[in-house]
């Protein structure tokens, strides 16, 4: 069955679009209820159901990994929050408090933000006394109280 389409009008090439589209549709959910019907065959003939062979796509209440919590409510401990999904409501409410930040309700936010400035504080006197070692006394001084 060969067509000449430059024989064809725009109009007669526009309908011959949309019925090959329907066509097209039509094949493609008769190749899937074909495979659906394969698959049940060879489910029911070995004893067994999709939930046994895909244990999370068998059925909607399959059960998802559980996800460490991200988020801590400062007020109540006991409510947390892992960053996924709708955000709670102590989340949003703790948001619209002045100075308070995603990252300020992290639960590990506290101990990693302490560590670096003790870091930095203890690096900051250790050049002060360097510098002030230095314009006293010589070298060897400065090494010894550097070292202190």
């Amino acid at each position: 069955m060969a067509l000449n389409l430059e024989a064809l009008s725009p109009k007669d090439l526009q309908a011959l679009i949309a019925d090959a589209q329907s066509q097209m549709h039509t094949a493609r959910a008769n190749q899937i209820q074909e495979v659906r019907r394969k698959i049940d065959a060879l489910l029911h003939n070995n004893g067994v159901d999709l939930a046994d062979v895909y244990p999370t796509r068998g059925s909607k209440t399959g059960k998802k990994a559980a996800v460490a919590p991200k988020y801590q409510n400062p007020a109540n401990h006991a409510q947390t929050w892992s960053g996924r999904g709708k955000r709670p409501f102590w989340f949003v409410e703790a948001l619209k408090r002045r100075g308070v930040t995603a990252d300020s309700l992290l639960i590990a936010a506290a101990p990693k933000a302490a560590a670096p400035a003790k870091v930095a504080a203890k690096k900051a006197t250790k050049k002060v006394v360097k510098k002030a070692a230095k314009k006293t006394t010589g070298k060897a001084a400065t090494k010894k109280i550097a070292k202190r």
